[in-house]
């Protein structure tokens, strides 16, 4: 069964050790990126995946946090979510990342690391 749902909509493929990056939190919460996830998905995008944890509310409460898998425009400063807990986003639409400073900061690495592995130069060809 798990075989026929995986024919319909495949998932992402993050085999191996995770090796997660935390950028610096802020009053939102923490984030982090997963060095090893770095891949171009089919449609040349450069994905990862993330995690994110909102700081803990004022009785210390501390929200579950989420796994995302983000689609990254390196030079337009764009993402989107292709997953978010493991549910796919068909339709996500690119988002600025204007003043979200983890997400800025969780492309800022992500880029640059992709771009020392060599997978954006291949993303624009």
């Amino acid at each position: 069964m798990l075989f026929l749902l995986s024919l319909i909509q495949p998932l992402p493929v993050f085999a191996g050790p995770v090796d997660w990056q935390e950028v610096v939190p802020t009053s939102a919460g923490r984030q982090w990126w997963d060095k090893g996830s770095l891949r171009l998905n089919r449609k040349g995008e450069l994905t990862v995946l993330s995690r994110f944890s909102a700081t803990p509310d004022e009785s210390g409460k501390t929200a579950t946090g989420s796994l995302y898998v983000m689609a990254l425009d390196c030079d337009e400063k764009l993402y989107k979510d292709l997953q978010v807990n493991g549910l796919p986003k068909p339709r996500a639409d690119w988002q600025l990342v204007g003043s979200e400073d983890l997400i800025a900061e969780v492309l800022e690495q992500s880029c640059a690391e992709a771009s020392s592995q060599g997978l954006r130069e291949a993303s624009k060809a």
